[in-house]
């Protein structure tokens, strides 16, 4: 297999909801919903850097597309890591996100590395880690 991961997809509970915490509250761009045309086929996709894109689906559709039985998700089961360029950006997307309506878990702090990082989650649960990594900074956009 070649790293060729393109698209992450959240499965959520209210497409609608969803859009807006991430549209207007984390200000990600996209073109909103698409597919409502089609059974099981509304989704919305948001520009990330490098070509990577976000998707948000229903989870009733998105497990009626793989074949397997909806189960209960764990916020533990996996991290989206946002890497910021400056320490007070961490404190300044968590600050968005929080507005937006997410529950802030871990609010921003010294972390092992040498960093700083918080953790939020979702109105679904997804959890979501802001981190600035002096040893990892993301490319200047």
């Amino acid at each position: 297999m070649k790293p060729r991961i393109s698209v992450l997809t959240l499965g959520v509970a209210d497409l609608d909801r969803s859009l807006v915490f991430y549209r207007d509250g984390l200000k990600l761009p996209t073109q909103g919903i698409v597919g409502r045309e089609f059974e099981h086929g509304a989704v919305a996709f948001f520009e990330l850097s490098s070509g990577l894109k976000l998707a948000i689906w229903d989870r009733d559709d998105l497990a009626h597309d793989s074949g397997l039985a909806k189960a209960q998700a764990s916020s533990a089961s996996f991290s989206i890591g946002h890497n910021v360029s400056h320490r007070h950006e961490v404190d300044e997307v968590m600050e968005q996100a929080r507005l937006a309506g997410a529950d802030i878990v871990k609010p921003a702090e010294e972390t092992f590395y040498g960093g700083y990082a918080g953790y939020f989650t979702d109105p679904d649960g997804h959890l979501w880690e802001v981190v600035w990594n002096p040893a990892n900074l993301p490319p200047q956009d």
